[in-house]
């Protein structure tokens, strides 16, 4: 192992376990294992092929063969995990083939590649809209106008969403939620909710804490606020 031969480590440790399941053998093949992987993994890494791929993908989707077009974005990011624009791409083809949730999932991953890439935020928006989650598309959309207040795409789903839902669906179907619930109802929170609405430029200060930036979110994908 400590030359790297974990290939005839893995063969050996397999006859060991074939004459006798030892734990602490099966943890070294597991190990062994996950280290050969990954080193494939990071062997298969390819920026320049990634672009190709992303191309070729390109250009399937631009004929509407939006499977052939998943295989070349998927091989994208095979080749370069931390593109985020193979992601939204293949979002994009999910969309059409209308699996709303995958295109969900890569948009997510492409936004973890690069919060300012607001192409994601609006496809994560059109599936979410797709499948009638208007608070969460509102949400979506608001990140992209935030990125850009003149983006027309991101203007006109905020808009869209809005007038899907009346102000009393939109909290009714909020307050069912357990997560919303157990916001609304710390003593905290609350404190905090009230100083956003007298004082707005409060908003800022309080979204540079990771937990309570997270709870604001929650409640402006539930429809419950808003912020400007």
């Amino acid at each position: 192992m400590k030359q790297e031969r974990y290939e005839d480590a893995v063969v050996h440790y397999n006859k060991s376990l074939s004459e006798h399941r030892a734990p602490d053998v099966l943890k070294r093949l597991q190990q062994a294992e996950r280290v050969i992987a990954e080193k494939k993994r990071l062997s298969y890494i390819n920026p320049e092929l990634a672009v190709e791929e992303r191309n070729k993908g390109n250009e399937c989707f631009q004929k509407g063969q939006y499977p052939n077009a998943i295989k070349h974005y998927t091989e994208a990011i095979k080749r370069d995990p931390d593109d985020p624009k193979a992601y939204s791409n293949r979002a994009a083809c999910y969309t059409k083939l209308a699996e709303f949730r995958l295109a969900i999932s890569d948009c997510d991953e492409a936004i973890k590649k690069d919060v300012h890439f607001i192409k994601a935020y609006l496809r994560k928006g059109a599936a979410l809209q797709a499948l009638k989650e208007f608070s969460k598309a509102s949400a979506a959309y608001q990140k992209a106008l935030e990125l850009d207040p003149a983006c027309q795409e991101a203007i006109d789903g905020y808009r869209t969403c809005n007038m899907n839902e009346s102000p009393e669906e939109v909290r009714s179907r909020a307050l069912k939620d357990p997560e919303v619930q157990q916001i609304l109802t710390d003593p905290a929170m609350k404190l905090i909710l009230e100083q956003m609405q007298m004082e707005p430029k409060a908003v800022s200060d309080h979204l540079k804490n990771p937990v309570i930036a997270t709870k604001i979110q929650k409640l402006i994908e539930a429809g419950l606020i808003a912020i400007r």
